[in-house]
C-alpha cells in the first residue's frame, strides 16, 4: 500500500495546474487572467481554490513554493485532477480546465472566510475622523 501511496504523489505532475491568477478580476488578459473578467472573482487564494476544488469533489493538492510566471511575487498554485488515470474524467459535470476555472471564479465569492471577513470590516468603515466646517468664523 506505501508504494501505491508513492505512485499517486509522483502523479500529480500530470495534472492541471490553476495560479490564482487565472482568475482574479483585478488583472488583465496580458497579466495573465484567463477568464472574463465579469466571471472573474477580486483577489482569490490558494486555499479558496483548493477548497472549492473539494467542495466540486475534484482532487487538489497546493503548492505553496511555486510562483506565478507572469507575477513571480506571487506565491501558490493549485494542482487539480481532472481526468482519473484511464482517461474518464474526475468530475463528469467539469472535463475541461477553462469549466473548472469558472465553477471556481463563482464559487469563490461565496466561500465562507470571504463572507466572515466582510461582515466586520462594514461596521468599522462607519468611524469617521470629525473634520470641522471651513466656513465658519469664530468671534
Amino acid at each position: 500500500m506505501d508504494g501505491a501511496g508513492e505512485v499517486r504523489v509522483t502523479s500529480t505532475k500530470k495534472w492541471n495546474v490553476v495560479y490564482p491568477g487565472y482568475i482574479n478580476s483585478r488583472k488583465t488578459v496580458v497579466e495573465g487572467r484567463c477568464v472574463a473578467a465579469g466571471k472573474a472573482c477580486p483577489d482569490p487564494t490558494c486555499a479558496e481554490i483548493a477548497d472549492c476544488c473539494s467542495h466540486l469533489k475534484i482532487p487538489c493538492r497546493i503548492e505553496s513554493d511555486q510562483a506565478y510566471p507572469r507575477d513571480f511575487l506571487q506565491l501558490g498554485r493549485v494542482r487539480v485532477q481532472l481526468k482519473g488515470d484511464e482517461g474518464s474524467p474526475v468530475n463528469p459535470e467539469i472535463t475541461r480546465k477553462k469549466q473548472l476555472m469558472l465553477q471556481v471564479a463563482e464559487l469563490v465569492p461565496k466561500h465562507l472566510g470571504r463572507t466572515r471577513k466582510q461582515e466586520p470590516s462594514t461596521s468599522s468603515s462607519s468611524t469617521a475622523p470629525f473634520k470641522p466646517s471651513k466656513g465658519r468664523k469664530k468671534k
